[in-house]
């Protein structure tokens, strides 16, 4: 664990972005039950984690990919995010829809930036990593060149690594799930038997709690 994601971690409980709940558990749009739900839109309400998230955001694209020529932001939950970054970058930016507009110029990608542009695309979250890995395809397909794809959280999903390896995508986060519970068993948030049940969850996550 280093600083970056220990802070990133802290704060996002400080807002209740994410909540932890092992024995009252949240029902997910797949139908999984999970016992953690992460809503980083929450970020933008709280102007200094927003400018906190924008910093280690802007600070990883310079340390990474110092070659970037453009952000792209994952809608809806990253675009707010992409914008910050590639204003503070002073770099253009452009969006990926999760399925083209159905009307006009049916556009998957929004914006404008020239074939072979080197981008860094933004995540808010990465759980399986289809929909993060089908707005990288779509970027590719657009014609840009993919450095990398930065996100503020990932529930640290084997078969997500896996997929990200396959796609040929380098994903880095700057918080992560097993950070998240390390804190908070440590704060006490969570006690033995609770962790356990959390750790079963990431391994396991489509039978958990059934």
């Amino acid at each position: 664990m280093d600083k970056r994601q220990i802070e990133v971690a802290k704060q996002l409980l400080a807002i209740n972005t994410i909540k932890i709940q092992p024995d009252s558990p949240f029902t997910w749009a797949s139908g999984w039950k999970a016992p953690i739900y992460c809503d980083n839109r929450k970020i933008l309400s709280y102007p200094a984690t927003r400018s906190f998230i924008c910093d280690e955001f802007t600070l990883l694209v310079r340390e990474k990919y110092p070659q970037a020529e453009a952000i792209a932001g994952v809608a809806t939950g990253a675009i707010a995010h992409g914008v910050l970054v590639a204003e503070k970058l002073g770099l253009p930016f452009i969006y990926i829809r999760s399925a083209p507009k159905g009307h006009g110029l049916e556009n998957l990608i929004e914006g404008d930036i020239p074939q072979g542009t080197k981008t860094v695309i933004i995540e808010d979250l990465v759980s399986t990593g289809s929909s993060s890995l089908h707005a990288a395809e779509a970027v590719r397909n657009y014609g840009a060149e993919v450095l990398g794809m930065l996100a503020i959280f990932t529930y640290n999903f084997p078969h997500a690594a896996q997929n990200f390896e396959a796609a040929k995508i380098e994903l880095t986060t700057l918080s992560n799930y097993n950070v998240l519970l390390k804190i908070a068993f440590d704060s006490g948030e969570i006690n033995e038997a609770q962790l356990e049940s959390l750790n079963n969850w990431r391994k396991t996550p489509e039978t958990w709690g059934k």
